[in-house]
C-alpha cells in the first residue's frame, strides 16, 4: 500500500467532519546503572506535546502520526523497543509525538489519548498503535448510518458515536478508564480545534505531507517514512 498523503485541507476536512493478531509483548526498558530510566519519564511542551525521555536530551526525534494510517502502527511496532532501550532509556536522545490528525476516527483516537494525565499519554498511545489492526476495522466496513453518525449532529455526539462503533469504551475501560472520563475527552471540542491546527502547521509551516514523517533536532526528514530509514540516522547521531 502506498503512503497515504496528508495535507492541511485534510486536517479541515477532518475537523469539519467533526464539527460540521494480539498485540506483541514489549521489551521493558532498562534501567541505566546508578541513574535515571529516561524511557519511564513523559513531559509535555509549552505547545502541547508529548515528549519521552530527558526534555534537555542532545537530541529530539520528532515523530507526526496519524493513529489511523497503517505506516504509523507498523513503525510503532518496529521501532518502540529500540528508540527506548537504546536511545530514550540512558538519556541519548528524547521522542516527541506530534499528532497528524487526517480524518474524524483519528481526531477521536487523539482527543482520548491528549486528554489524560501526560504520564498515560504514551502507555494509551501505544496501546493504540499497536492493537490497529484490532480496532480500525468499521473504518472500511462500516454502514452508511455509521458514517452518518460520525458526520452529522453536535461534536460530542459525533465523537461518542465513533467511540461506540470502534469498541474505544471497551478499550479504555481495560485500561482504567470509565464511560464518564472518557465522555468528557470526547466533548473537547477546542482541544479537537487545536489539534487540527497543529496538523496544519505542520503541513504549512514545516513541509510535512504524510505519516509517518520525522524531524531530528528541527530538521525535517526527507524520503524517511520507516523505521529502516530513519534506524541509520539516528544511529549516526548517538553514536
Amino acid at each position: 500500500m502506498n503512503r497515504k498523503l496528508a495535507t492541511a485541507a485534510l486536517a479541515t476536512v477532518a475537523l469539519l467532519s467533526l464539527t460540521g493478531q494480539t498485540p506483541a509483548a514489549k521489551p521493558k526498558p532498562a534501567r541505566p546503572a546508578g541513574g535515571t530510566n529516561w524511557a519511564a519519564t513523559a513531559s509535555v511542551t509549552p505547545e502541547g506535546y508529548h515528549i519521552l525521555g530527558n526534555p534537555k536530551a542532545p537530541l529530539r526525534l520528532v515523530e507526526f502520526v496519524s493513529y489511523t494510517c497503517p505506516h504509523c502502527s507498523a513503525f510503532e511496532v518496529e521501532s518502540e523497543g529500540q528508540l527506548k532501550l537504546g536511545m530514550v532509556g540512558p538519556g541519548k536522545g528524547a521522542v516527541e509525538v506530534r499528532n497528524f490528525v487526517r480524518d474524524p476516527v483519528d481526531v477521536t483516537v487523539a482527543l482520548i489519548t491528549n486528554c489524560l494525565p501526560a504520564n498515560r499519554f504514551f502507555q494509551v498511545h501505544t496501546a493504540f498503535m499497536r492493537a490497529q489492526p484490532q480496532w480500525i476495522g468499521p473504518l472500511t466496513n462500516s454502514t452508511a448510518a455509521q458514517r452518518q453518525r460520525w458526520t452529522t449532529g453536535p461534536f460530542s455526539t459525533r465523537t461518542r458515536a465513533i467511540a461506540s462503533d470502534f469498541k474505544f469504551y471497551q478499550f479504555m475501560a481495560a485500561r482504567g478508564v470509565d464511560r464518564p472520563t472518557l465522555d468528557r475527552c470526547l466533548a473537547n471540542e477546542p482541544l479537537a480545534n487545536k489539534l487540527a491546527q497543529q496538523t496544519n502547521d505542520a503541513v504549512e509551516k514545516l513541509g510535512v505531507t504524510g505519516t509517518p514523517s520525522f524531524m531530528i533536532d528541527g530538521v525535517l526528514l526527507a524520503g524517511t517514512h520507516n523505521w529502516d530509514a530513519l534506524r541509520p540516522q539516528i544511529l549516526a547521531r548517538t553514536k
